[in-house]
């Protein structure tokens, strides 16, 4: 099993940058192409718990697909912001590095160095 895990875009230059510190390391890496496989709702939570914040702060807020699938809707319960990030991977934040109960957005990539010490 892998040290970290990445939730990782490829086309991303901050999740390349992010997950090259990771392999510069040289620790274990679990690459998850969150765009080709969504998390799970129970992932995701477990993400968010990991990284202490709320759905709506690891939104890409300025994504077309954050104001199409509703998710600017104040009146959305967090469970409902939940299933609409699976249904709409391309609005969660990337990169996100999770180690054990830890985990970090990778904007700037250097944070992740809160999680190798």
């Amino acid at each position: 099993m892998a040290d970290f895990t990445i939730y990782h875009n490829p086309r991303c230059s901050k999740s390349r940058q992010t997950l090259e510190l990771l392999n510069e390391a040289g620790v274990t890496v679990d690459i998850v192409e969150y765009l080709k496989t969504p998390p799970t709702e129970q992932a995701l939570k477990s993400v968010l718990k990991a990284l202490k914040l709320s759905p709506q702060e690891v939104m890409r807020k300025k994504e077309a697909e954050y104001k199409e699938a509703g998710l600017d809707d104040k009146s959305l319960s967090e469970d409902q912001q939940i299933q609409l990030m699976v249904t709409h991977p391309k609005v969660i934040e990337r990169p996100i590095v999770v180690k054990g109960s830890k985990a970090v957005i990778g904007r700037p990539p250097e944070n992740v160095n809160q999680l190798l010490k």
